[in-house]
């Protein structure tokens, strides 16, 4: 029980960190920054630049020796931004990778486990030039009509 105790609390800080290292990246490149709260949210971060918005969703990993993020596609939203993050070791930064929901839907795979249905977006799929910091996505999103703020 204490092992299970500690992986979640392993999970949801690796979380947290992943969005706030995001956020951190965000504010750099010049956008403001609002971070949501809770733990069963389907947006992360707000990005805004000139009265426009971009929804963000982070999911982070500790190292890359985990097999990769745990996504389902039913969760997977085409006018959301997905930064997956791996964190490192403490003398490597962050790596980023950027895409849109329908640029790795189909790369998910979902599988039945104990307690339910799982889906995973595997290292391998993101780990290209195509996602690998690729901050102008972010960018390329404001650019949609939909990106309006009120």
């Amino acid at each position: 029980m204490e092992n299970t105790k500690k992986k979640s609390r392993e999970s949801n800080t690796s979380h947290l960190a992943g969005e706030y290292f995001v956020a951190a990246e965000l504010y750099k490149r010049g956008y403001s920054v609002a971070m949501t709260l809770g733990n069963a949210k389907a947006i992360d971060l707000f990005a805004e630049r000139d009265l426009r918005t971009v929804n963000v969703q982070v999911k982070a990993i500790r190292l890359r020796k985990n097999v990769g993020w745990p996504i389902l596609k039913a969760k997977v939203f085409d006018r959301i931004i997905y930064v997956f993050v791996c964190l490192n070791d403490d003398r490597t930064p962050p790596t980023y990778f950027l895409a849109f929901g329908h640029e790795i839907r189909d790369q998910i795979k979902e599988y039945s486990a104990k307690g339910g249905y799982r889906g995973i977006l595997n290292y391998g799929c993101v780990n290209s030039d195509e996602f690998r910091d690729r901050w102008d996505k972010i960018e390329q999103a404001l650019r949609d009509p939909a990106a309006c703020a009120v």
